[in-house]
């Protein structure tokens, strides 16, 4: 049975915490050191750090370099995520440290709640607000908070929820010790952070740390196609497989076999998106709280991220999504795999060398017609236009229009460019509010 940590066994009083790295975990880490009467130390490898909302009492020291670590000695070495845990700086820092963690560890030990952990590769941040939307609305209080939100140890000084909804990073995994979550939830595993890890393998294994802590009895969420198997506490949800504790079909969600959620009633589309909303409730139910409503109910006020598959309207029986976070290969696939309606695709923008040849083989099985923008525009209709058909369009506006006039009923107009903004927007934000301003005016 999982049981809450107690903060009052571990202490800072007098210690000696070296923080590296002075972005928001970093700041948030020293300032909960000094707060429970450490003397800290916060270093960062540029020359000068000007790090926002940090208590006075921290030292801050730039230029850090793996030379100048060897000489500073400290009782414990906390870990910004951007700094990789393997370096040379932190080999360095660490010769004369007691303990090295990082800020996700640091504050677990002086939290008192709940915490459920979320890892995977992609749909972290919407899985993590989902479950803290859910929570909130049965009347207890949770946010998300980790690699997305808050850092655990701000969350810790700024008076903690009953839940902790910590989305974690591999890099965090790689720092903990003593974290261990009521409820841990993989969702997936792709190619990532490839330039910070030599292969895959490793890649997975610090993903795969977030169940080392666990008893046996806490629960274990995992997607049906990672092929889990744990022998007690475990379930399993897929889009894709009817073998799943939850599972998909007819735009409803089954759980037992039972429909548990009619999708038609929230505002989360695609595939990955139910994904998504399976985790968030068999995390919850996890959790053993009583259900005030039915599920479908609490989800009808959730806003999924904005520019991430972001549901905009349907107009004469055809659905717009907004995608505009898509920025390179892997988020382009998988926002075309998401739906499994008929897709009209409105791609492009800068020219950044991407081989979009690789996508070759995965267009027609769900694409009607695609309408390529931007400076990569022209070539992009030539690459897809032996797969299908393809038309290249001199701005948004009219790859819109052409959209419009071609679906139909049923079918969905998915804005994904596959590529940054540069060639014409300032960013994927502004470049998604310009899909919205455009389709909002049809």
């Amino acid at each position: 049975m999982y049981s809450k940590p107690n903060s009052a066994l571990f202490t800072l009083e007098d210690e000696r915490v070296v923080v590296l790295g002075a972005g928001r975990s970093g700041v948030a880490a020293a300032n909960l050191a000094v707060a429970r009467g450490a003397e800290v130390r916060l270093f960062d490898t540029r020359v000068d750090p000007q790090p926002t909302g940090l208590d006075e009492r921290v030292t801050v020291i730039g230029g850090a370099t793996p030379e100048s670590g060897v000489s500073i000695f400290s009782d414990y070495l906390v870990l910004s995520p951007g700094v990789d845990t393997y370096g040379e700086l932190v080999k360095a820092f660490s010769k004369n440290t007691m303990e090295l963690l990082g800020e996700l560890e640091l504050g677990y030990r002086y939290y008192d709640g709940t915490c459920i952990g979320i890892t995977g590769t992609n749909g972290k941040t919407t899985t993590t607000e989902l479950v803290a939307h859910l929570i909130n609305k049965l009347g207890h209080t949770a946010e998300p908070c980790g690699n997305h939100g808050v850092p655990l140890s701000e969350l810790v000084l700024k008076g903690a929820p009953e839940y902790a909804v910590v989305e974690i990073s591999s890099f965090q995994l790689e720092t903990i010790s003593t974290f261990r979550s009521a409820v841990s939830l993989w969702l997936n595993l792709a190619p990532d952070h490839l330039d910070r890890y030599p292969d895959m393998e490793a890649y997975r294994a610090a993903k795969e740390r977030i169940f080392e802590p666990l008893l046996p009895s806490d629960w274990k969420i995992t997607r049906y196609e990672e092929g889990f198997s744990f022998p007690e506490s475990h379930l399993t949800f897929s889009a894709f497989s009817s073998d799943a504790d939850y599972r998909y079909e007819n735009g409803m969600i089954l759980r037992a076999g039972e429909t548990d959620v009619d999708l038609s009633e929230t505002r989360l589309r695609g595939l990955h998106n139910v994904e998504n909303a399976m985790a968030a409730l068999a995390t919850v139910r996890c959790l053993g709280l009583e259900w005030t409503a039915p599920p479908a109910v609490l989800l009808q006020d959730y806003y999924p991220p904005e520019h991430r598959c972001e549901w905009i309207r349907d107009l004469d029986g055809v659905g717009y999504i907004n995608d505009s976070k898509s920025t390179n290969l892997h988020s382009l696939e998988t926002a075309i795999s998401a739906f499994d309606r008929p897709l009209v695709l409105i791609v492009g923008g800068k020219q950044k060398g991407l081989n979009y040849k690789e996508l070759k083989g995965k267009l027609a099985k769900s694409i009607k017609l695609c309408l390529t923008i931007g400076e990569i525009g022209p070539d992009l209709a030539r690459i897809f236009s032996d797969e299908v058909e393809s038309r290249f369009c001199d701005s948004l506006e009219n790859a819109v229009s052409e959209a419009r006039s071609f679906a139909v009923d049923g079918d969905y107009v998915l804005f994904s460019p596959g590529t940054s903004s540069f060639d014409m927007y300032a960013n994927y934000m502004e470049r998604g509010e310009a899909f919205r301003k455009v389709v909002m005016g049809l």
